[in-house]
């Protein structure tokens, strides 16, 4: 079964901690970040306010590193299983998800 991108070209994908199972971010990925991801074992994401392919950690040192894809069962999501060298999020916080949520947010 062939991944299904969206109508943009894109898939979700979260980026889980492999060790502690942390959901670290969510990625969109183009067919060509998926690639390189599988091939590089290296998260590459297509930054849609950029509007172009990223590998992450290029510039922070901050690389994901892929232990497994996995996809779901209707083959338009991916979950990414990676040992993080480094923060996940551009913050500086481990996880992009240290917020929680309230009624004031919503």
């Amino acid at each position: 079964m062939a991944l299904k991108y969206d109508s943009a070209g894109l898939v979700p994908a979260i980026i889980q901690d492999d060790a502690s199972g942390d959901v670290l971010t969510l990625f969109y990925m183009n067919e060509e970040a998926v690639k390189r991801t599988l091939s590089d074992r290296r998260v590459w994401r297509y930054s849609r306010q950029h509007k172009k392919l990223m590998l992450k950690g290029e510039t922070s040192g901050n690389f994901l590193d892929v232990r497994r894809v996995l996809y779901d069962c209707d083959a338009d999501a991916v979950v990414v299983r990676v040992s993080p060298t480094g923060p996940a999020c551009h913050t500086g916080e481990r996880t992009c998800f240290y917020r929680e949520l309230d009624e004031s947010v919503v």
